[in-house]
């Protein structure tokens, strides 16, 4: 079947951008007819554009405060009427119904209602059910019609029209159908994640089905290794969107990969754990200099000064501005750096880091703090779902366990090295000093392990210094470690069958021991 010139285009937007211009370049330059819809018809029509009310199309009125409009055999039939097949094109003709070539429809904004915190009956009355039919009909139908839904689209239909005498080419409807039947699967998805969302308690994060709205932000270059292709999705309605990594802007730098990502989520994670200005460098998931201070300059330096080796090649997070200063700081320790990721980047920042155009800068708006939400990790052939490790750091919960009380100064650095200690992969054990991290070691088979290489990096840092576990000691041989090394108090959650062992042995060495309840395992 060939091409089928455009000569009716049905118009009903909510996103009213360009459809002004794009309807009168339809009537002016392919004498196309008009049919609209409420506000989108009399915005054309206050343009001095001809244009046909639906319902004289219809030959009934919109009713039900504009609920019934286009669900209709002479709107549908004209979408969906296979143009060579003879006895559709009949029973087209019998009924009075004539084709529609082109729809141009975009849905109401029933996400932007749910995060203007609208109540329920106005969320419910931007259900759009009349658009998504009139886009299926005529996605499905795309060997004849032309479906647009993405204002972006208009000017290369009208140059596609223009070289093709009024018509758009095969390809061209397939690949608006593709784009349709995502944006609809993703409204829909979010229409029922709403729904799940007025159930109470974990039923409305975790729905007996459940649709992700994911939109393809852009590919990569590659994945973890050069052989494996990847791509980077966002989604659709996660809680206080414009300040996720995901929709940060980056100012310059080449594109971000797979690793850098993996990377900058685990930094900004971190980062955020704080109210003080803080900065974090993270090398391979792992944070090799987390530090707060009074402000992010000298948070930055001791940060780096943590762990210079492992700093090098890696990523960077901020909790506030970057300025000129912090931008000279780390180019006097010549350190290179994949990625920054801060909420904003002054003038002169961003004029010194032109000299480095590879590093990625990345701003996200501000300090988005998401609560709890429903995050996922694949597996082969499924999803796993949790709710994020959100949960207030009350000292006054915590207990103390041995007979050694920590000291209020003591108690700030346990703080500090508990939410530390939550970005570093299990079993993890940090220690710190003066609100900086001086040694990590995480990821092992078993927790003794990681104590040896927490303090074998601080070495004498760790005599006066605090630690972490994100874990319970299962035998007291890790804590040892920690005691003979310096290490003067121990924040661990507490809950193994041989906590009795880990007091003892604090008590033993005279080193302050504070259950905290719960863990931070970060598998």
């Amino acid at each position: 079947m060939e091409n089928p010139q455009i000569k009716r285009v049905l118009m009903s937007v909510t996103d009213k951008t360009g459809v002004v211009d794009f309807a009168k370049a339809l009537v002016d330059e392919f004498g196309c007819q008009i049919i609209s819809t409420g506000g989108t018809a009399r915005a054309i029509a206050d343009a001095g554009i001809p244009v046909t009310p639906i319902d004289e199309v219809t030959q009934f009125p919109e009713m039900m405060d504009g609920r019934v409009k286009t669900l209709h055999p002479r709107v549908h039939g004209g979408l969906l009427a296979k143009r060579d097949d003879a006895a559709h094109m009949s029973q087209a003709a019998e009924h009075g119904i004539e084709m529609i070539d082109m729809v141009v429809v975009n849905l109401y904004a029933f996400q932007k209602t749910v995060d203007s915190g609208a109540g329920f009956a106005q969320c419910i009355e931007n259900i759009d059910i009349g658009g998504p039919s009139m886009l299926r009909s005529a996605a499905k139908n795309f060997a004849s019609v032309t479906v647009v839904t993405d204002p972006a689209s208009y000017g290369d239909i009208l140059d596609e029209m223009r070289e093709l005498d009024g018509r758009t080419s095969f390809d061209t409807r397939q690949a608006l159908a593709l784009q349709v039947f995502a944006t609809t699967a993703a409204y829909d998805g979010a229409i029922a994640r709403w729904m799940g969302e007025q159930q109470d308690g974990e039923a409305a994060l975790f729905a007996p089905a459940v649709e992700l709205g994911l939109t393809k932000k852009q590919d990569l270059r590659y994945g973890e290794n050069p052989h494996q292709a990847a791509a980077f999705y966002a989604l659709d309605d996660y809680p206080n969107a414009d300040t996720t990594l995901a929709h940060a802007l980056q100012l310059q730098g080449k594109e971000l990969s797979y690793n850098n990502y993996l990377d900058l989520d685990a930094a900004w994670a971190a980062v955020r754990e704080y109210e003080e200005p803080a900065c974090v460098i993270v090398k391979h998931l792992t944070p090799c200099g987390v530090c707060v201070d009074g402000d992010v300059t000298t948070a930055y330096k001791r940060a780096h000064e943590c762990d210079p080796v492992s700093a090098y090649g890696g990523v960077m997070a901020f909790n506030r501005p970057v300025t000129g200063e912090t931008v000279v700081a780390i180019f006097e320790n010549k350190q290179f750096v994949e990625a920054i990721v801060a909420p904003e980047f002054s003038g002169d920042a961003c004029e010194m880091y032109a000299s480095k155009p590879n590093c990625r800068l990345l701003a996200t708006g501000g300090v988005n703090a998401p609560g709890a939400v429903a995050e996922y990790r694949s597996v082969e052939g499924g999803l796993l779902a949790q709710v994020s490790d959100s949960v207030s750091e009350d000292a006054e919960s915590f207990t103390v366990a041995g007979e050694v009380q920590p000291t209020p100064e003591q108690m700030e650095e346990l703080m500090f090295a508990w939410r530390a200690v939550k970005s570093v992969k299990s079993n993890a054990i940090l220690i710190a000093k003066d609100n900086a991290s001086v040694g990590a070691g995480g990821g092992q088979p078993n927790r003794v392990n990681s104590a040896r290489i927490a303090v074998e990096q601080a070495g004498d840092k760790a005599k006066g210094a605090v630690a972490a576990s994100d874990a319970f000691f299962p035998f007291r041989d890790g804590f040892d470690v920690l005691a003979d090394a310096g290490v003067v108090a121990v924040i661990e959650p507490g809950g193994s069958i041989r906590d009795e062992e880990v007091i003892q042995a604090a008590n033993e060495k005279g080193v302050a021991l504070v259950f905290t309840g719960h863990r931070h395992f970060r598998h």
